[in-house]
């Protein structure tokens, strides 16, 4: 008799909290999935993302061999073929004809070895990553203020601050673990409070005691505002500052040029006096502070500026080195910080070496034997797929990444690598965007599949490590890279065998030479064996050899010639793109709570994809009456670079004239809801990150005849004007809206239903209303609604049907009539995705009398899991409380 499986300990594969995860493979393929209550990011907690990991493991859609076209061919044939590809391109047109552009969601071993590769080997610094799109204003404003990329903070900061501000940083959605750490200590400890940040109002003001929302891309108005403040109430640090800085009258005279009182910081940041003074004095009167941003920052033509305008805050008050207080930088991807560390952006060498520090290209060139090692900094991100469009880059490799999807100006993106000569693109799943753009594609490993190390926000590493066989013919990445190295010619500095040996040379190339002069030191880690690298625990870093591992910057020195901090003149500028009559809303994109990246995992959960189905645009209430809009209806959201389309929702909690729109829909899930072929590809000047938070739109209505749904247990090829396409437990949801005349649009789509079903149909084609189901003897198999104007069917009802084994008699005309009786009650809308509780069961118990969260986990249990949808029980609550009392 065979016992369960040991429990695997590996790491969480989506945000940059770094959660430990406890996964038991199933046998079927899948796995179950648990917090690990041992790991120190976490400490057993997960959000609905990790806790659904386990239902995204199946095989339906992976690259699971390799490909040279639309053929299958051997790995020996893809290889060479990849191989040639960049040897005769650089042969003919030099080393920066070719290009890497690789990801977040590799791990540190893949990163070092890709970087590696080009930047020592092919010679060029064309390596760029998703994380450029992520945290590299981050990156560049810790190095103008610290001479390092270092984070100088860490998650139990949060829990000892007396006062945590969060700026552009929808935690409870973007960070839930984190947020739910956050909230357990203000709840512990009622006088540590919160200040929110972000022109939204979102899932995050639920912990926060003060909102601000200001004008999207005021925020250094804001911080220089602070430091203002900070001087004339006496408050600054003045022995940390004439010891441990430089540039402090510099930086102070630009902030009292942007802020010369007050009224003017409020003025330009669209914000009651009354609430800035708040926030101000709170911050003065507070030592332990913690300043925490995200993309919100980052993703701004000025994000270098504003990230050192709140750096300067905590280097005038020596808020900085010590418990309890800090700068803090949220990664945004699972190994963001890792491909930080191996070098892998374009303007920077591997293990914190630096293009412009004398001395260290040598030190890289001598370490890896590497004469051919690029001397210049590469081209990044968005400058790289111009130079792919304008035929300067000939070919490109592509690692674990979709930036068909993710790029702004996204349509210049795909008409890029639709133009180049070369495109390969490694990764896990074969119908994605960028893959359909592809001349060789190479299977990947996946999460769970794939052994490694990931770095999280706080400098902890810790292993993913496989409890699955790989499957077909994947391989991993690093693996990959090495294999076309050694066709290139370079198998002695590519011999490695196995993961472990790749994490060794990358921790002794952070000791080498390194004495203390750089941050990033994980000596004491490159005498690992293989053994003990399988039991590795997780480990912040500075990790040196020779010496204790020391809060960064409690001594007050930092990495710069001298020692000293830098204080950044950071003047306040308005975004690269203004408003116009033409164009006179702002665009602001980011992530939904169960939603991540381009969807290629999330997609695949049926859980995940109840709370929000389709790509909803959020407006103010008064812009949608205003542009002849009503919620629910389609509407068109156009730009200089182009348009997509969105189903309206009103949102009190957006500023007039500002919409938003989540960014991870697909033209491999849905039809014309790509959110960045909308986007401004303006970017910071130094960072080069986009600004993904400021494009000045316009919303129109979508012109349709008709709108409907499909519920179907196989996937659909639609062509059609608007489409989404969602995954059930049992069946496929299908939102959808056409142009067309309705009983044409009727008749081809029940013959493309059909078609795949030569069964009994069921048709209701009275006054406006086309319906229409399909049967397998008495099992449903597809059901078709179409009217002309949208109808609130009730679609989780819907889809609980396609799992009844039969349907007969009245359920069929309940069924045709879109809803549920009274006798079946439809649980509503998904709030709890953890445990299936929907909106109308959480309204009746409310009503019944469970007015506190707790008391609504106790009915329900929606809650008690990973947090993540406590903000909106509190928000039920809150609007059923506001009901009684009208």
């Amino acid at each position: 008799m065979h016992g369960t499986p040991p429990a695997t300990r590996t790491t969480c594969p989506y945000c940059g909290v770094g959660c430990g995860v406890l996964a038991v493979p199933d046998g079927r393929g899948g796995a179950a999935i648990a917090g690990d209550p041992d790991h120190p990011a976490n400490f057993g907690r997960l959000c609905s993302k990790g806790a659904a990991l386990g239902e995204t493991l199946g095989l339906a859609t992976r690259l699971l061999h390799p490909e040279i076209g639309d053929a299958r061919v051997s790995w020996d044939a893809a290889l060479d073929r990849v191989a040639e590809g960049f040897r005769d391109t650089v042969a003919k047109h030099g080393p920066d004809s070719v290009a890497f552009y690789v990801s977040g969601q590799l791990l540190t071993e893949d990163y070092y070895v890709a970087n590696k590769l080009i930047k020592g080997f092919i010679g060029t610094a064309n390596i760029d990553s998703n994380s450029r799109l992520c945290m590299a204003s981050s990156v560049a404003g810790h190095k103008r203020a610290f001479g390092a990329d270092l984070v100088p903070v860490q998650y139990s900061d949060l829990e000892a601050a007396d006062l945590v501000v969060l700026v552009g940083s929808n935690l409870a959605w973007c960070h839930p673990v984190l947020f739910q750490r956050l909230a357990a200590a203000k709840a512990k400890r009622p006088a540590l409070k919160v200040v929110n940040i972000d022109p939204r109002a979102t899932a995050t003001n639920d912990i926060a005691d003060l909102h601000l929302a200001l004008k999207p891309g005021s925020d250094v108005a804001l911080f220089n505002g602070l430091l203002a403040a900070i001087v004339e109430a006496g408050a600054v640090d003045e022995c940390f500052v004439r010891r441990h800085t430089v540039n402090f009258e510099q930086a102070l005279a630009t902030a009292r040029r942007d802020a010369p009182d007050l009224a003017a910081v409020a003025r330009t940041c669209d914000l009651p006096v009354a609430d800035l003074q708040r926030f101000y004095a709170g911050f003065l009167a507070t030592e332990r502070v913690v300043t925490l941003w995200s993309q919100g920052v980052n993703q701004s033509s000025s994000g270098v500026d504003k990230v050192d305008a709140i750096i300067n805050c905590h280097l005038a008050t020596g808020r900085i080195g010590k418990a309890g207080m800090g700068p803090f930088s949220i990664t945004g991807q699972p190994n963001a910080m890792g491909g930080r560390e191996v070098g892998a952006l374009a303007n920077m060498l591997a293990a914190h070496l630096d293009f412009e520090r004398p001395g260290d290209h040598d030190k890289l060139r001598r370490f890896w034997q590497a004469p051919n090692l690029a001397a210049r900094p590469g081209l990044k991100a968005v400058d790289m797929f111009r130079a792919v469009g304008a035929g300067k880059i000939k070919a490109i490799w592509i690692m674990a990444t979709n930036p068909a999807v993710s790029l702004p100006e996204a349509d210049a993106v795909r008409r890029a690598l639709g133009t180049c000569e070369f495109v390969v693109v490694s990764d896990c799943e074969r119908d994605t965007d960028t893959a359909r753009l592809a001349h060789v594609r190479l299977p990947a490993l996946a999460w769970g599949e794939k052994e490694g190390t990931v770095t999280n926000s706080e400098r902890r590493i810790s292993r993913q490590a496989p409890f699955l066989l790989p499957p077909g013919e994947a391989r991993a990445d690093w693996w990959i890279v090495a294999q076309v190295a050694q066709r290139l010619g370079h198998g002695k500095a590519f011999a490695f065998d196995g993961p472990a040996s790749i994490f060794r040379e990358h921790a002794a190339l952070t000791a080498f030479e390194n004495g203390g002069t750089r941050d990033l030191d994980l000596g004491g880690l490159a005498g690992l064996s293989d053994t003990d690298y399988a039991r590795f625990a997780p480990v912040q870093w500075p990790a040196p050899a020779a010496r204790k591992m020391a809060r960064p910057f409690a001594d007050g020195r930092f990495y710069t010639a001298d020692g000293r901090a830098r204080f950044i003149a950071a003047g306040a500028r308005p975004p690269m793109q203004a408003t116009s009559g033409e164009h006179p809303l702002v665009l602001n994109t980011g992530r939904l709570r169960d939603q991540w990246h381009t969807m290629t995992r999330t997609a695949k959960s049926p859980r995940l994809s109840r709370h929000r189905p389709e790509p909803l645009l959020e407006m103010h209430p008064d812009d949608i009456t205003a542009r002849g809009l009503v919620p629910g209806s389609l509407a068109r959201l156009t730009s200089r670079w182009g348009s997509s389309v969105h189903r309206v929702l009103a949102e009190p909690g957006m500023r007039r004239g500002e919409v938003f729109a989540p960014m991870h829909w697909t033209d491999a899930l849905a039809g014309g809801v790509r959110v960045n072929a909308v986007s401004n590809p303006a970017v910071d000047p130094i960072s080069g990150q986009p600004e993904l938070k400021h494009t000045p739109v316009q919303v129109a209505p979508l012109p349709t005849a008709w709108s409907g749904l499909i519920l179907t247990r196989r996937r659909l090829g639609l062509d059609l004007p608007y489409w989404v396409d969602a995954v059930g437990s049992s069946c496929r949801r299908y939102e959808v809206a056409g142009d067309t005349p309705i009983d044409a649009a009727f008749a081809i789509l029940a013959d493309q239903i059909a078609a795949m079903r030569p069964n009994l149909e069921v048709h209701d084609r009275t006054g406006r209303r086309l319906r229409a189901a399909w049967f397998d003897g008495d099992r449903l198999e597809a059901c078709l609604f179409l009217a002309r104007e949208p109808e609130p069917h009730d679609r989780d009802w819907l889809m609980q049907q396609f799992e009844a084994e039969a349907l007969t008699g009245p359920d069929r005309l309940r069924l045709l009539a879109g809803r549920a009786g009274a006798e079946a009650a439809s649980a509503g809308r998904s709030i709890c995705v953890c445990f299936g509780i929907g909106e109308n069961r959480i309204r009746e118990a409310v009503g019944a009398g469970a007015m506190t969260v707790e008391a609504l986990g106790e009915r329900l249990g929606c809650g008690t899991n990973c947090g993540s949808c406590l903000p909106e029980l509190r928000g039920l609550i809150a609007e059923s409380k506001q009901k009684a009392v009208a």
